[in-house]
């Protein structure tokens, strides 16, 4: 049995995607769910939000590093190789993550080229291996830590890499932000997940031999996710308030494929998993503490009011990781035995 893969994605950037994937999967982990999360966007602002800086030194300034990352693993097939294992670190008992590095852009080329060579041909066998390589690398190692769910976290981009992440999963959350740029980020996602998912449905249909496992690419939505939901001061309150109003309508006709219809508002949508504040006076202390804003103490700065934002925080990251968790089928607790 396959682990399941929820990928964060919006071709708008700027919503508080990797910080929304970092606090969800130690959420997880503060619920006694082993998750494996894999940083798939070049920059590897999440790697970057995981490890010290003594890790990051090993991963990015050493040739022969004891940290491999994500690209380090895929690097073998741009020379005609294997796929490699990467290593996983873990973050916490229940918290393991794939590295991202910055030069996985490399691999961008050789996925755009595999592609096409899927419909057919000699070559076809490496062609899916190469289309694939996100979705074994990650189950391989979900596996060895026995993981029951993997995030993926990706680039703000429709290139192949992406196409192939997502191909990998099996349900999608999308960030927002009450702006126009997320407005028009749903009607870029919707057409290109459907036109992905057919594609590959039309290349596993042609591939006779199946020497290979493959990914469903389900692609399911999950909902969506509106990040630093208050007006912000740059910002005229009308306009914010008028995109805001359009999310639900939009994501229904370009997420969902479903009749648009007016009158629910983000906070009464069901498909709408949660609305982050941005905890503005505490990311600082977090990033300084190297954790979570939920998990803050007092130590950390966390006094006075800012212990009253962490609780918040706690309360609404938890409620959010539950309502995805039954979203995807994965309210019940995993056994051994599963």
């Amino acid at each position: 049995m396959t682990v399941p893969i929820v990928t964060f994605f919006n071709t708008e950037g700027g919503v508080g995607k990797t910080s929304l994937v970092y606090h969800t999967a130690w959420m997880l982990s503060e619920l006694q769910r082993r998750v494996l999360v894999v940083d798939l966007d070049p920059q590897a602002n999440l790697t970057a939000a995981f490890l010290s800086e003594l890790q990051l030194g090993q991963l990015f300034e050493t040739s022969d590093a004891s940290l491999r990352s994500i690209f380090q693993a895929v690097k073998p097939f741009l020379k005609v190789g294997d796929l490699g294992t990467p290593s996983t670190v873990n973050v916490t008992a229940n918290l393991g993550l794939v590295p991202g590095y910055l030069a996985l852009a490399r691999f961008e080329d050789a996925l755009a080229e595999q592609w096409g060579k899927c419909l057919g041909g000699q070559e076809v066998y490496r062609a899916f291996q190469g289309t694939t390589a996100f979705w074994a690398i990650a189950q391989e190692a979900a596996k060895a830590m026995q993981a029951g769910l993997i995030l993926f976290d990706v680039g703000p981009n429709l290139g192949a890499s992406n196409r192939a992440a997502l191909l990998a999963t099996d349900y999608v959350v999308v960030p927002l932000a009450g702006d126009m740029f997320s407005i028009q980020g749903l009607r870029n996602l919707g057409p290109t997940l459907k036109e992905w998912r057919d594609g590959w449905e039309q290349r596993v249909s042609n591939y006779k031999a199946r020497e290979l496992d493959l990914p469903q690419g389900l692609m399911e939505p999950a909902g969506y996710v509106v990040q630093q939901h208050e007006v912000r001061l740059n910002r005229p309150v009308r306009a914010y308030t008028r995109w805001m109003d359009r999310i639900p309508s939009e994501y229904r006709s370009s997420g969902l494929g479903k009749s648009s219809f007016a009158g629910v508002n983000v906070a009464e949508d069901p498909e709408c998993l949660a609305m982050f504040k941005h905890y503005r006076s505490l990311m600082p202390m977090a990033h300084e503490a190297h954790k979570p804003v939920f998990l803050l103490r007092a130590a950390d700065g966390a006094l006075g009011s800012h212990g009253k934002a962490v609780q918040s925080a706690y309360h609404e990251f938890k409620l959010f990781t539950e309502k995805l968790l039954v979203r995807i089928g994965l309210d019940k607790p995993i056994t051994d035995g599963d």
